[in-house]
Order: C-alpha cells, then sequence, then structure tokens
C-alpha cells in the first residue's frame, strides 16, 4: 500500500539553466573500467545539485580543439554558437560537489567506443569541459523504511552518491551488472547495506552481505549507446527477480539499457506489487542509439 506519511513525500526542484567552463583539476583510474575526473572552475560557485540521481551535459571539445563550444541559456533553452558545429554532449552524475573548494566529481565508465571513452582515457589536468545543468532534482527521501538500488556500469555514479548520502541504520540492497570483477567498487556508506554484484563475463554471480560497504563508488551516466553491449540485461533482471523486498515502505530506484529498465519496472509493478509511485526507472543508454537519457514510466 502507498505511504502516506508526509516525509516520505518525493518532490521535483528546477534549477536557473547554467551553462559552465570548467577545467580538469584531477585524473584518477578507480578500477580499470572507470576513471574519475575532478573538474574545477570559478563558476562552480552557485553550481546546485539536490538528488542523486541529477544528471549535467558535458560538452566535449572538437578534436583539435583545446576548449568545448558550449551554449548559453536562452528563453527557449539553449542556443550555440552561430557558425560552429554544435559539440559532442553526454549525459553525466554528478559524483560529488564541494562548493568551497569548487570541484565537481564525474566519473567515466570506459566502453568499446565512443566519444567520451576517447576524452577520458587521455583526459589530463589542465583540460576543459563545458557543462550545462542540472535543470532540476528529482529528491527521494531519505527515511523509508528500505530502499533497492538497481542498475549497470553507468549507474554507478548516482548509486554510490546515494549510499553516501543516506544516514547511519538506512536498510538498503543494491543489485548491479558489471563487467567482471575487476569492475566492483568499494562503497562509503553509514547505510546497513547489502550488495549483489553480478557479472556479464560469466554466469555466476557474487553475493556479498551486510554491514558498511567502504572505500568509493563508480561509474557514469555517459557514452550512451556504447556501454555494455554484450549484455542482454537477462542477469540483472533475474537477480532483481530473486531479491526479496520486505514489508514497510519502501522506494526502488533504477537506470542502466532502456529495455532492461523496462523489464525491471515492468516486473515490480506487475508481478511484486511495487507502487508505480514507488519506482524511479531511468533509461541512461539504449543499444544502437547515442546519448538517450530518459524517465520511463506509463
Amino acid at each position: 500500500m502507498q505511504a502516506t506519511r508526509s516525509d516520505l513525500t518525493v518532490t521535483r526542484v528546477r534549477h536557473p539553466l547554467k551553462f559552465r567552463l570548467l577545467q580538469v583539476k584531477r585524473v584518477e583510474t578507480v578500477t580499470p573500467h572507470l576513471i574519475r575526473v575532478t573538474l574545477t572552475g570559478d563558476d562552480l560557485h552557485d553550481f546546485a545539485s539536490a538528488s542523486f540521481d541529477d544528471h549535467v551535459k558535458v560538452f566535449f571539445p572538437a578534436p583539435g580543439e583545446e576548449k568545448p563550444a558550449i551554449p548559453e541559456a536562452g528563453p527557449d533553452g539553449p542556443v550555440f554558437p552561430a557558425g560552429q558545429p554544435r559539440p559532442v554532449a553526454r549525459d553525466f552524475t554528478p559524483k560529488r560537489f564541494d562548493r568551497d573548494a569548487r570541484e565537481l566529481e564525474l566519473e567515466f565508465a570506459l566502453h568499446e567506443a565512443g566519444p567520451a571513452t576517447e576524452w577520458a582515457t587521455q583526459a589530463k589536468a589542465g583540460q576543459y569541459l563545458g557543462v550545462g545543468g542540472p535543470r532540476g532534482s528529482f529528491v527521494v527521501p531519505t527515511g523509508f523504511d528500505w530502499h533497492l538500488l538497481i542498475g549497470d556500469d553507468t549507474a554507478l555514479p548516482a548509486i554510490g552518491r546515494r549510499l553516501a548520502e543516506l544516514p547511519h541504520g538506512s536498510r538498503v540492497a543494491a543489485v548491479i551488472e558489471v563487467a567482471d570483477a575487476s569492475a566492483r567498487v568499494e562503497f562509503d556508506t553509514a547505510a546497513d547495506l547489502y550488495i549483489e554484484w553480478r557479472y556479464r563475463s560469466e554466469a555466476a554471480y557474487c553475493e556479498n552481505g551486510g554491514g558498511n560497504g567502504g572505500g568509493n563508488g563508480g561509474g557514469n551516466s555517459g557514452d550512451n549507446g556504447g556501454g555494455n553491449s554484450n549484455s542482454s540485461g537477462s542477469a540483472l533482471l533475474q537477480a532483481v527477480r530473486e531479491t526479496f523486498l520486505p514489508d514497510g515502505d519502501g522506494y526502488v530506484w533504477a537506470a542502466g539499457e532502456a529495455a532492461t529498465m523496462r523489464a525491471i519496472r515492468s516486473h515490480l509493478v506487475n508481478e511484486r506489487g511495487v507502487d508505480k509511485s514507488r519506482i524511479r526507472a531511468s533509461a541512461y543508454w539504449k543499444k544502437g542509439e547515442p546519448a538517450v537519457h530518459e524517465n520511463l514510466d506509463d
């Protein structure tokens, strides 16, 4: 039954649209599949991100160019410089933001192809990226009796941020599909966390239950269409089918490949009885299509 408690009301927050030219401050290799890039710049003084699954639009420099061409915010949306080709852009989750330090952290999941992957593999301090948004935030309260987080590599930043933000004692399970065991990350969380990992490289899966995760999260929501192309998503769907859903007021968040997320949402709503208002499912990428990012509902 849907909860009526006022402290469980999901809210939407709008932010003024702004585009920023930022410079790379640090580049870190988290796993063989994941690169963390920290951006900096005075334009971050008014950056706002109110939800763990916010997304910003990242603009990449054209080949041979030092800086990307970034738009300005017009009355009807972005206005790009006249006479210049539009830069390649992809959606990313703001993994961490420190206003005082003027730092914005993004994470790049390395795929076989795509402009975001190509840029990340050569990224160095001093380079430039453009960042637009976020335009809004979908704020899910932390006070639910339980939380279920579902996703693939592209969802790792949002999952990591959510786990870092959940208060001590929160009951949360995470079901995550990645390439292989080398793509696993450790999460820094005070929550009571249960994780189940599944690997596209093998049929077997690994369970890791209980306790705090420790360490850092990872992933990206960038080169959509180039990511997890070797996975049908069936392993992730099967893992969700086998996941226990406790009693009480819970919330499910899921993000990854479009068809897989639709199947997972359908299963949870139609077979497990999860109220539609208590699940947020998003397509962070879609097989065969670049730059896909959409919320999934009826």
